[in-house]
């Protein structure tokens, strides 16, 4: 526990059997519950994650947004706080995050990517300005001034799952989530906060396709502003309602 909350860390986790084993054994002490969401990866990603005492939840069908709803909708924490397990992520700025969202009464806080070394990859210089490139889509379709639209760290009250409309099962998820937050704003006090980030410590390759992921990305922020303006956007049960599904396999 920390500051009185129970909590939990969330990982969706694709062959990451490398990266979840430094995630894991950097994991501070107050955490109380780690789920590492195994989405039918190859390797031994589930059984490396189950041998340093994580919950493994197994989840067949493919996709970040997929991952994370299963992984999320098993969170038994007051505060659920989430991160890849690829290593990119500083495990060591979970209490950092926890603090302001508990000193500043908030209830989302995600975390906004400072890269001391972009300059060292030219795939993260590209990551980088995509996700400018996504920014600024976001403020003029829908008048939101977000840093980091594509940030896949968060820490949260576990009662935020039940005030968002979350639809997307893919990358578009970690988006549309931070868009619920913050078109809610009346409802869902957050706010992002800046952390370090290592591109060039991430552990195995990347899952994230620059051109297919960013594409989809963009049709789908022009699609829901599209489809909330006539009306047509739907409405899906909340992420606490979600199940994983399927069995693990056997890493080949």
């Amino acid at each position: 526990m920390r500051r009185g909350y129970k909590i939990t860390v969330v990982m969706p986790c694709y062959n990451e059997e490398e990266g979840v084993a430094d995630c894991l054994a950097a994991m501070p002490d107050f955490v109380d519950e780690v789920i590492v969401v195994d989405n039918n990866s190859s390797d031994a990603t589930g059984d490396v994650a189950r041998r340093m005492g994580a919950r493994v939840v197994f989840e067949e069908r493919p996709g970040y947004g997929r991952a994370y709803k299963s992984g999320l909708s098993q969170a038994a924490g007051d505060v659920v706080c989430t991160l890849d397990g690829d290593g990119t992520y500083p495990v060591v700025a979970i209490p950092y995050l926890i603090d302001i969202l508990d000193r500043d009464d908030l209830e989302f806080v995600s975390a906004w990517r400072i890269a001391a070394d972009w300059q060292e990859s030219f795939d993260y210089f590209l990551r980088w300005f995509g996700n400018k490139v996504f920014n600024f889509a976001i403020l003029l379709l829908y008048f939101r001034h977000i840093h980091d639209s594509q940030s896949g760290m968060w820490c949260f009250r576990r009662d935020v799952l039940e005030k968002v409309n979350v639809t997307s099962d893919g990358m578009p998820f970690s988006e549309e989530l931070k868009l619920e937050v913050f078109e809610k704003r009346r409802e869902i006090k957050g706010r992002e906060v800046p952390i370090d980030f290592h591109y060039v410590k991430r552990k195995g390759e990347s899952k994230l396709s620059l051109w297919r992921d960013g594409t989809k990305n963009f049709i789908f922020l022009f699609r829901r502003r599209l489809a909330k303006l006539l009306g047509f956007w739907p409405k899906v049960p909340p992420i606490s309602d979600e199940e994983p599904q399927g069995e693990p396999r056997k890493p080949s």
